[in-house]
């Protein structure tokens, strides 16, 4: 995905920084913190562990979902139409 039509140039006024969790979804509150550490402008979380663990590091910071099988009956937003808290949008991506 390419953000410069958007305005947006890797290196120049957007920053990407990956963290993975390698399986071990014990550490995704550690490496949620260290990304919190970074003061990000966004998060992008997928699978609702990894949401999970970036709603517990911020109540202020926006997280997308980029993927959730139920966000609403797992917690993570009230309703999808108003999902309210710091968990403004929900984004599925999936190849074409």
């Amino acid at each position: 995905m390419s953000f410069v039509p958007l305005g947006y140039v890797e290196g120049q006024n957007l920053a990407i920084d990956w963290r993975y969790q390698l399986g071990q979804s014990d550490r995704l509150p550690a490496l949620a913190a260290e990304l919190m550490s970074l003061k990000p402008d966004v998060i992008v979380a997928d699978v609702t562990v990894a949401i999970r663990a970036a709603m517990l590091a911020t109540s202020t910071t926006p997280i997308v979902m980029a993927a959730s099988a139920d966000a609403v009956g797992s917690g993570l937003v009230s309703s999808l139409a108003r999902p309210g808290g710091n968990v403004p949008a929900s984004q599925s991506c999936w190849p074409k």
